[in-house]
């Protein structure tokens, strides 16, 4: 596909996936490439490529004779970043903050504990990094370039767990992060309380302290969930 392609590509797409993740298409509605092509401006191909993709995220069917029938959020991949990023644009917000913060409370916490146990001593000098990072970013409001350090944070400890189903979800949490960043749900200048705490986890796991790093990471996702009750009620 040309630049121009992958241009018109990612407006079509941009424009259908919060849409419909928003719910001005529900469930069963039949968008049809005829109509699409004319709103859009664009090829045939253009829309087939695009509903390739919303199909991949489970978000449509198509169907021949048919057309393109918008599927129950039951069936949308729910993990892909693409549809947490659209989801976290539309109005639900506030509860989809709170369903992914679940799901990082289930998960972190036991990934920290593993990676206590199991990470390189390249993933703990990268932990030690982005923790101070995070320190040297948290005041001043440099949100976007705490938020580099903190999201990289992250993805070391899902990966450093050794369990390949957590390290998949680096792409979630970062979603997350960067949700709660461009929506402005996180204070002016990061809680020094949290920042203190990620420091506290790299710490841990270079000391091989599993028990620790597991009640660190728990207290991290606690603030986050009690941040969410003030700012996205």
């Amino acid at each position: 596909m040309t630049n121009q392609g992958q241009g018109l590509h990612a407006r079509v797409l941009d424009s259908l996936g919060p849409a419909i993740t928003a719910g001005a298409y529900p469930p069963g509605s039949v968008l049809r490439t005829d109509e699409l092509e004319e709103r859009f401006d664009v090829s045939r191909t253009v829309v087939r490529e695009v509903v390739r993709v919303l199909e991949s995220m489970h978000l449509v069917a198509s169907r021949r004779r048919v057309g393109v029938t918008v599927l129950p959020p039951e069936e949308w991949n729910v993990y892909d970043p693409n549809v947490i990023r659209w989801r976290l644009a539309g109005p639900d917000r506030p509860r989809q903050l709170r369903s992914l913060t679940v799901l990082r409370s289930a998960v972190e916490p036991v990934a920290a504990g593993l990676a206590a146990r199991l990470a390189t001593p390249e993933q703990c000098a990268e932990l030690t990094e982005h923790a101070l990072g995070m320190v040297a970013t948290s005041r001043g409001q440099q949100l976007d370039a705490y938020l580099r350090h903190d999201i990289a944070f992250h993805r070391v400890v899902l990966r450093a767990s050794g369990n390949e189903m957590f390290a998949r979800l680096g792409d979630v949490v970062a979603e997350v992060l960067s949700g709660r960043t461009r929506h402005q749900v996180m204070f002016t200048d990061p809680d020094p309380a949290a920042v203190t705490l990620h420091v506290r986890v790299a710490e841990a796991v270079r000391a091989h302290d599993a028990v620790r790093a597991e009640e660190l990471t728990r207290e991290i996702v606690t603030g986050a969930m009690a941040e969410l009750d003030i700012l996205a009620p």
